[in-house]
């Protein structure tokens, strides 16, 4: 049943690419976004390293809970300026993006003890009993999520400006 954990993962990345290619490459995105938008994903980041080379402790449990807050509540900073800028779609696609952020978080919290073995309730490590996989799985996880931030500031910084000026 380790794999109902990834679940969540797959759901979001999926949105995520139609957020980029449906409603951002279509309406192009403003500064503020081009900035927001990477920061955002590197808060997401920081959760995912933090589960993938920090130790597992309850203290630690604790500091990562508060990453993860941080980062769930981060996210949302640019709802107030999307309602001027998207259209309705795009506005419940976010919605449910900040559904499944905090859910992901919480799947990756769940697989952080049980790839560094350590013993936490059984019922997690019968439920989530493929180290190998779901220690691979985050470690994936976090290179897409750097290739994905790389791609934001790239395209939208440098390739999607410079092209916004020569228009201009």
């Amino acid at each position: 049943m380790w794999w109902l954990a990834l679940i969540p993962f797959a759901i979001q990345a999926l949105a995520i690419f139609f957020d980029e290619v449906v409603f951002h490459i279509q309406r192009g995105l403003p500064k503020w976004e081009r900035i927001g938008h990477p920061l955002d994903t590197f808060t997401v980041l920081v959760c995912m390293s933090f589960v993938i080379w920090v130790p597992f402790s309850s203290m630690n449990l604790l500091f990562y809970g508060l990453l993860a807050t941080f980062s769930t509540i981060f996210i949302t900073k640019d709802e107030f300026v999307h309602n001027e800028h998207c259209p309705a779609t795009e506005q419940w696609l976010h919605a449910f993006l900040f559904i499944l952020h905090p859910i992901t978080l919480i799947c990756a919290g769940f697989i952080w003890p049980v790839v560094q073995d350590v013993e936490v309730a059984p019922w997690i490590h019968s439920w989530l009993n493929n180290k190998a996989i779901l220690g691979l799985f985050l470690k994936g996880q976090f290179v897409i999520m750097s290739l994905f931030m790389l791609y934001q500031i790239i395209y939208w910084n440098f390739i999607y400006a410079r092209n916004q000026q020569r228009i201009l």
